[in-house]
């Protein structure tokens, strides 16, 4: 305040990196993982063992791939919430796209692992 012995300082608190994006970056890539789990576990098993495996599995990688989607939208509301000045700031908008998209990668090859693991087996 001019004129008094008083001030006002905001202290600057440096940037963090969202865990939550971090977190989906994690699971998207496990979701990608196990995907391919998935795929070698549809085509190698040519019976129905191999059908209930890849669909075992397939449960695992659905469930990281929408874990994934949740937490990389969820840091991506978390990042562009505006914050006052002594509040913590988020980043890692590339992290969280990047989880994002690999859930829903991982997401997608699960299912038609499956899908091709059944097709293997009828045939």
């Amino acid at each position: 305040m001019a004129g008094t012995p008083f001030g006002v300082v905001h202290l600057d608190v440096p940037p963090v990196t969202s865990g939550l994006a971090v977190g989906a970056l994690v699971a998207g890539i496990v979701s990608i993982l196990v995907s391919v789990l998935v795929i070698c576990f549809g085509v190698a098993g040519q019976s129905w063992t191999g059908v209930w495996a890849a669909g075992a599995f397939t449960v695992l990688g659905v469930l990281t791939g929408v874990g994934a989607i949740v937490a990389g939208l969820l840091a991506r509301r978390q990042i562009a919430r505006p914050v006052p000045p002594p509040g913590v700031r988020f980043t890692g908008r590339g992290l969280a796209m990047a989880g994002v998209s690999c859930g829903g990668v991982g997401l997608g090859l699960s299912l038609l692992g499956l899908a091709l693991a059944l097709v293997i087996s009828l045939s």
